[in-house]
């Protein structure tokens, strides 16, 4: 690293007070606008070299001082508080291809029951239907739907070897898929 020129080092400490009131009228806030400062000045200063001696150093670090303060509100805009760990642990996410795989093992399980059952599960389970409506669509009773839906997931869980929640995929669309068609 070259040594930094006295006449540098001079014109910048006497542009600090013009730098400070122009980080104050940007952020609204003293100390923001001091720290900003800080950090332009910090810039500067390792990027002396890249200062053509003799041009405008003012303007120089002014724009250093805008880019810093508009690089520091969009990374802002992208950051939350999270002290806690709170948000951080609600936003792991899981490899996406154990969910794919467990979607796999599920659709050929599905495949394997018998169609009516299969009908029964896909109605009141995957589409959401009422037993009542699922029945009156299947034109049979409600019990019948309703042992057709039991004994699908009852079939499934031993296709699947599901013994509870704990066995269903890590992601949250495998999980709530299969959860769904297991559900009520």
């Amino acid at each position: 690293m070259s040594e930094i020129a006295p006449d540098f080092k001079r014109e910048l400490l006497s542009l600090l007070p013009n730098l400070r009131a122009f980080a104050i009228s940007l952020c609204g806030n003293a100390d923001r606008a001091d720290d900003l400062v800080q950090d332009t000045i910090l810039k500067a200063w390792g990027a002396h070299e890249s200062f053509e001696a003799g041009t405008n150093l003012k303007a120089w670090l002014f724009t250093i001082l805008r880019n810093e303060f508009y690089s520091q509100m969009r990374k802002k805009g992208r950051e939350i508080q999270d002290s806690e760990g709170y948000y951080t642990d609600n936003m792991a996410v899981h490899p996406s291809q154990y969910g794919t795989l467990d979607l796999q093992d599920f659709s050929k399980a599905l495949n394997e029951l018998p169609e009516d059952q299969r009908e029964a599960l896909l109605l009141v389970g995957a589409s959401g239907f009422a037993y009542e409506e699922a029945a009156e669509i299947c034109g049979c009773r409600v019990g019948t739907i309703k042992s057709r839906v039991s004994r699908a997931r009852t079939q499934l869980q031993k296709i699947l070897d599901i013994q509870g929640e704990g066995d269903f995929g890590p992601d949250s669309q495998s999980a709530t898929i299969t959860l769904r068609a297991f559900a009520k």
